[in-house]
């Protein structure tokens, strides 16, 4: 890391804080900032009722309001040190997502209690594989570990060169969070021996605490009416100026302290399975549909997709597709017509000829993609 950049002012911010010589950090995106976001020190004063804070992170907002989630020195050392165990490795980290996200920032204080130095990739105009595979040469360890969101990982895959393969082969450990990853991408990952690990969490809960459908050590996974609920030592310990929010996400059952996700799945033998979220349902007409069914299906026929249920004066809410890839629909369309049912054919349609518009953190910028929808 260069001295004065972002990225080292804030690992030694964090490492202040750690030791508790320093407030607490929040790294906040600024599009206007030479850096691209900025760093600032939030005093107990200004987080009144928790406990050692050593960060605050706010949520992407991808599909509402963004919060700020409170983490403190401990959730965050047992977030590294479960995924430290899961793994069965400690090793250095190249830094290739935005720090004022979790995953990004995660990777700096993992790198912090293990004691090894990061590697920073260069995102000032973008990801590519030309810049992934510069800096995963500047990587000294013998155990290399990174952490990916789908996107970054399709584009790396796309028409890979030797040298690409040779880089994502070298890591001990490709940590693939942020969003779903399409079956096609997991394929290819599969065939060239990617060592693949699909994370599932939050802001809320440090990032990831579920790899491959497998809780870490500590962490303990529950469903209440098709909603999942989990606990474990790297929890938040709430919402900055929020207690309504707080008190609504986590709640206690069992004298434990749980999250209640905003998510929908099961458990089943111990393996943790996403059928979609809360706010999955379209009622369209009075029939409701599960977006994550027919986005599951059409992403058969598309490059990227994504299914959301948009405002219609006339049906409550219409199906609508947001798509890259193939222009024709008709196949597609038809597959849903007879797999699933003529309602679920979407109506408000929109293709993204260069790819969905994403959140700096990677993750697929849904309420743009709604308001866009909704203008149709």
């Amino acid at each position: 890391m260069k001295p004065h950049s972002l990225h080292a002012r804030l690992h030694r911010a964090l490492a202040q804080a750690i030791n508790e010589d320093g407030p607490a950090v929040e790294v906040i995106a600024d599009p206007g900032h030479p850096d691209g976001a900025r760093i600032t020190y939030v005093s107990p004063e200004q987080l009144p009722g928790f406990h050692d804070p050593l960060l605050v992170v706010r949520t992407s907002g991808s599909t509402g309001r963004a919060k700020r989630t409170v983490l403190s020195t401990a959730a965050m050392a047992a977030s590294a040190q479960a995924t430290a165990e899961f793994l069965g490795m400690q090793g250095q980290w190249l830094l290739a997502l935005p720090v004022h996200y979790i995953a990004g920032i995660s990777v700096l204080t993992r790198s912090l209690f293990a004691g090894t130095e990061p590697v920073v990739m260069d995102l000032s105009d973008g990801f590519s594989a030309q810049k992934f595979v510069a800096a995963t040469a500047q990587l000294t360890s013998a155990t290399k570990l990174t952490s990916l969101v789908p996107t970054q990982l399709a584009r790396l895959l796309d028409n890979p060169s030797t040298e690409t393969v040779t880089a994502l082969k070298s890591y001990d450990a490709i940590l693939l969070g942020g969003a779903r990853a399409s079956k096609d991408l997991l394929t290819a990952s599969r065939h060239l021996g990617l060592k693949i690990f699909q994370t599932y969490g939050s802001s809320e809960t440090a990032g990831g605490l579920v790899y491959n459908g497998t809780a870490l050590p500590g962490v303990q996974l529950r469903v209440e009416e098709g909603r999942i609920l989990v606990t474990g030592p790297m929890l938040a310990e709430g919402y900055a100026q929020d207690p309504q929010a707080t008190a609504e996400h986590f709640v206690l059952r069992d004298e434990r302290r749980w999250y209640l996700t905003d998510d929908l799945g099961s458990v089943e033998n111990g393996k943790l399975r996403i059928a979609g979220r809360v706010d999955d349902v379209i009622n369209t007409g009075g029939v409701k549909l599960s977006a994550s069914q027919v986005e599951l299906l059409l992403e058969e026929f598309f490059t990227q997709c994504l299914v959301v249920p948009v405002p219609d004066a006339e049906w409550g809410q219409s199906v609508g597709l947001a798509y890259s890839g193939p222009t024709d629909t008709h196949d597609a369309f038809e597959a849903v017509r007879r797999t699933i049912s003529a309602s679920a054919v979407p109506k408000r349609v929109l293709h993204y000829p260069h790819g969905l518009p994403l959140l700096a953190n990677g993750k697929i910028d849904r309420r743009t993609i709604i308001q866009q929808l909704s203008s149709l």
